[in-house]
């Protein structure tokens, strides 16, 4: 195969791609999936009374949206290089209209965790629109529009969120699903008329007992990490769910390496370019998340703790709502040092930002405006990062593979910001003070907190320097079996 997939053109097809339209349909789409991160945060405390369950059981359909996206990202990845990465993007869309359909009608726990369980299996648009934009753009085009539509992560989640906000305080709690399924309904109808289907496709045979030892590994491991909390850090169940990743893990990571057509190819994983990268995601995730989590309680906690500003839920949204912003900003300027010194760099670039954000936030965190420059400055520098991360897992796979690697990506930040939750979880229920008789937590478990996001982005940094040196982010060739194994060994 040759270094780079085959064009539109080269394909004989009878019309052009239009790149401007792609990206902008393909943005649109990452933009209305990650939404539903943000969607019901509005609505979490009351979600109890509103589907007549208790606060744990009605907690699962949060829970249920991240184990479905953790499995569903590296299978639809892998599928979608397999068959067709447009047609699985089109899948996911429906699979997020129907669910936010399913929510919609629904006024009980059962219906709204299947209908979650759903917009779950949604989560592999960004990577597979990032996979679509590797075979159908230009490759000058390529780095800017990656970058972009690498930030809708970002920009879904924190537009979404004083949208979201508003909604709930005028309207019935079901229109914010209505809204949801209105736009995954545009967002599918313009990627049927404007987005061609690739004509970048490996073939084979799917591996479907690498996909039952995934999805078992994943969601032990994640359902222990989230509600281990809830249970019980010591509980037999936590205990018994990691126990079991670890071996459900081990045995399928073993099973894939002598599997012919295995859904996520080790060897390839392990080349220095993807691993360190995938380890950066992680580090990254866990810090993006970690501020995700302190800002939004710092705005509403009561003024009486002598911290707490007293805002509303719609004010912590116009708050986080211009870090989305700037993650859109600052695509272009990540692509432009990408194409100038490499997406190593920019990488690195993006940890120093995000760790002097944080830096920020332990001594400026008193005012409103300060929290909105805390913001804007780690999504300056989580802009950069999920820009360039892109760059360098496709500077390191075949084109054949590119949904199966970013998707990957994409799943190993997801871990990272599920990690983040759970230690943001015990250090602020750990380090409180007592109000009014109810424990909250303290400044000091804050500035805890901070520091770890602060030493995430560090981590990140250390990690992206073992990166190798500046190359070219074009598609990588196809590796022979010979090379994929040497260059796994080395």
């Amino acid at each position: 195969m040759s270094d780079a997939p085959a064009r539109p053109a080269e394909a004989g097809r009878s019309a052009p791609v239009r790149p401007g339209a792609v990206v902008a349909v393909l943005a649109l789409a990452g933009i209305t999936v990650s939404l539903m991160q943000t969607l019901v945060i509005p609505i979490v405390p009351e979600l109890p009374k509103y589907l007549n369950a208790s606060p744990s059981n009605a907690a699962w359909a949060v829970t249920a949206t991240l184990l479905a996206a953790a499995v569903a990202t590296p299978v639809a990845g892998r599928i979608g290089d397999m068959f067709g990465k447009r047609l699985m993007l089109l899948i996911s869309l429906v699979m997020l209209v129907a669910g936010s359909v399913v929510c919609a009608l629904s006024d009980a726990l059962v219906p709204m965790i299947v209908g979650r369980t759903l917009q779950g299996l949604a989560s592999a648009v960004v990577p597979l629109g990032i996979s679509i934009m590797r075979d159908e753009l230009p490759p000058e085009k390529l780095a800017g529009s990656t970058a972009l539509m690498s930030a809708s992560l970002g920009v879904g989640g924190a537009l979404g969120l004083p949208a979201a906000a508003f909604l709930a305080d005028h309207f019935d709690w079901h229109v914010l699903f209505w809204t949801s399924a209105a736009l995954g309904a545009v967002a599918f109808a313009l990627v049927m008329l404007l987005v061609p289907e690739s004509e970048v496709r490996s073939g084979g045979r799917f591996d479907a007992v690498g996909s039952a030892g995934l999805a078992v590994g994943l969601v032990s491991l994640l359902l222990a990490v989230s509600k281990g909390a809830d249970w019980g850090w010591a509980s037999g169940t936590t205990l018994g769910l990691l126990a079991l990743a670890v071996v459900v893990l081990g045995a399928w990571g073993f099973f894939e390496l002598r599997t012919s057509q295995p859904l996520v190819d080790l060897r390839t994983t392990a080349r220095r370019q993807v691993l360190f990268t995938n380890l950066a995601s992680i580090a990254f995730g866990f810090s993006m998340f970690a501020m995700s989590l302190v800002l939004p309680q710092l705005l509403q906690l009561p003024t009486q703790t002598g911290y707490g500003l007293g805002r509303s839920m719609l004010t912590v949204g116009l708050v986080m709502a211009p870090q989305g912003l700037v993650m859109m900003g600052f695509a272009p300027v990540s692509a432009a040092i990408t194409k100038a010194r490499g997406p190593k760099v920019t990488l690195m670039i993006g940890a120093v930002i995000v760790a002097a954000g944080y830096g920020l936030n332990i001594v400026l965190m008193s005012q409103v405006w300060h929290l909105v420059l805390v913001s804007c400055v780690i999504g300056a520098g989580v802009g950069f990062a999920y820009g360039a991360m892109p760059a360098l897992i496709m500077g390191a796979v075949p084109p054949s593979e590119t949904a199966a690697a970013n998707s990957l990506n994409t799943l190993m930040r997801s871990i990272g910001t599920s990690v983040a939750s759970a230690v943001a979880g015990v250090i602020l229920a750990q380090m409180t003070i007592s109000l009014g008789g109810h424990a909250l937590p303290s400044e000091n478990g804050f500035k805890v907190v901070m520091a770890l996001g602060a030493g995430a982005a560090v981590l990140a940094f250390v990690l992206a320097s073992f990166l190798p040196r500046h190359r070219p982010t074009a598609p990588a060739p196809e590796p022979t079996p010979a090379e994929a194994s040497a260059e796994a060994v080395a």
